[in-house]
């Protein structure tokens, strides 16, 4: 078994490329993922583990080996691993794992589904907090229009608590998701503070998208102008919104309340 106890090893080097690039991830189809129960949710997901490297001190090699039978493994120092792990509380062991297709035309929905769409989210911990909330629900699809950040960037891996391999994700314009929703015949609220109706007043009982904005600038126009109704979330205090994950798991638990949950 290969052992590396050198933080300058070109393969070490590489993977801290990894946790700081996007281009690099996108280049090798490959990003880090930390911590016994993320790879485990991960492995169960459906992602394919290339390698394992763990550090004997906390994690013994059976152990590693238990997680992936199929991922190369590789024995690390203590040096190596703090300069690669962002946690000191992850187990002792990491994996480099293939990345998937966010294609929308991936997505597998049931018959009648209920998707969470986020325009251009920009913080990490925004994001995992979206994909905590979709898991909770057990939607069936989140969708990600514009993004601006890499969604296997790991502060999103890390934030999102192993939630980003619990969900089917997409990505996509914003134009290219209208389109897919209107030829699915899915109906889709957007929370939007212009010409809006209470959100509890509608049918989310159908095949339902459930649209959510930036708190700083909201929706664009075009989700706006095309969306089956506008809705809003009645706020009684000073401000006029609130934190986007915290808006879309009112929406996604209304529209689970009508159906039943």
């Amino acid at each position: 078994m290969k052992q590396i106890s050198s933080v300058q090893n070109p393969f070490i080097k590489s993977l801290v490329l990894l946790q700081e690039k996007a281009k690099a991830r996108k280049q090798s189809g490959t990003f880090l993922i930390e911590g016994n129960r993320e790879i485990s949710i991960a492995i169960k997901g459906g992602y394919e583990m290339e390698t394992l490297l763990f550090l004997p001190e906390i994690c013994s090699e059976n152990e590693a080996r238990q997680l992936s039978k199929s991922a190369d493994l590789i024995e690390i120092n203590k040096e190596v691993y703090q300069k690669l792990a962002y946690r000191d509380t992850t187990e002792g062991i990491l994996a480099v794992a293939k990345t998937k297709s966010l294609q929308l035309s991936d997505l597998k929905l049931s018959e009648n589904p209920l998707i969470l769409v986020a325009e251009a989210p920009e913080k990490p911990g925004n994001i995992g907090a979206l994909l905590r909330t979709a898991d909770a629900a057990n939607l069936d699809a989140v969708i990600i229009a514009n993004p601006k950040s890499d969604l296997y960037n790991p502060n999103i891996v890390r934030s999102s608590v192993g939630c980003l391999f619990t969900n089917q994700i997409a990505t996509g314009t914003t134009s290219e998701i209208i389109a897919f929703l209107k030829e699915r015949k899915i109906n889709f609220y957007c929370a939007t503070l212009q010409n809006s109706t209470s959100y509890h007043t509608q049918d989310y009982t159908t095949p339902t998208a459930l649209v959510v904005g930036t708190e700083a600038t909201g929706l664009t126009e075009e989700w706006r102008k095309e969306a089956t109704q506008n809705i809003i979330i009645p706020m009684q205090g000073e401000i006029d919104s609130m934190n986007v994950s915290v808006a879309a798991a009112i929406l996604i638990f209304e529209a689970k309340r009508q159906r039943g949950f």
